[in-house]
């Protein structure tokens, strides 16, 4: 769960903060890349993968030691970093990260937001490797990074909460040198505490009734029934969900 200090009076926020939240989220997944990109980089090190017999072995691994990372949306603590038993083995995605941190959060959020692919699990790989991954990392990544964003999508959500903010959000896809445009509908909660946290999201090719119905019903059914205030832009297809799902909640 990735949630920071509400702040702000209940009017309804810019889009451009609605972005750093779903920024500050897909970074969750940072850690599983890192880790995976440094265990394939000690596997080339080395000269072969886990488990493997080969005449070209060129040293042993060694367990692993913990080593923070301060990113832009805050600091990853304990991450997994392997070493080799002659201690020559040294990694390079910490210093490929903070030189590339915009493009491979971009490709994160994007992970997030829209779905995993083959290509773009790929993309954020070779960018911290410094070199084309392996097809197994890239399974590996895959299949973790799916199975994390659905465990993340699927969360209970605790009854009560004093604030929703609910928008569509106007995000860029990029596939290669082209972008496509979209729309992500965005449901930011704040909880009893005071802390906004990002509670579901549903990418659209347009915001309508239909994609907000869904968006809503989906909260009531992972526990969230107890809103105090929904902050709202007005849309007409927003305000005709809320009537059907959350009609007795004040806006």
């Amino acid at each position: 769960m990735v949630s920071t200090p509400e702040s702000s009076s209940p009017v309804m926020l810019e889009q451009q903060e609605f972005h750093q939240y779903l920024r500050t989220l897909a970074q969750s997944a940072v850690r599983t890349v890192i880790e995976a990109v440094m265990i394939e980089e000690l596997d080339a090190f080395i000269g072969v993968a886990w488990g493997e017999c080969s005449p070209k072995r060129k040293g042993y691994r060694n367990g692993h030691y913990r080593r923070d990372l301060a990113t832009s949306t805050g600091r990853l603590e304990d991450l997994k970093v392997p070493r080799d038993r002659e201690g020559q083995f040294h990694t390079q995605a910490f210093e490929h990260y903070q030189r590339y941190e915009p493009h491979i959060a971009e490709g994160l959020t994007q992970m997030f937001v829209a779905g995993v692919s083959t290509h773009k699990v790929g993309e954020v790989a070779q960018t911290l490797l410094g070199v084309a991954p392996s097809a197994s990392t890239i399974s590996r990544l895959n299949q973790t990074l799916t199975q994390q964003f659905e465990a993340w999508r699927e969360r209970r959500l605790p009854e009560h909460w004093r604030i929703v903010y609910l928008d569509g959000v106007h995000f860029s896809i990029r596939h290669g040198d082209k972008s496509d445009s979209t729309i992500i509908l965005t449901a930011l909660g704040v909880d009893l505490a005071g802390n906004k946290e990002v509670l579901a999201l549903r990418a659209c090719a347009e915001e309508d009734k239909d994609g907000w119905v869904c968006l809503l019903h989906d909260l009531r059914s992972r526990g969230a029934t107890h809103i105090d205030l929904l902050v709202t832009d007005g849309h007409d297809g927003l305000l005709a969900a809320i009537a059907e799902q959350f009609a007795a909640t004040p806006r």
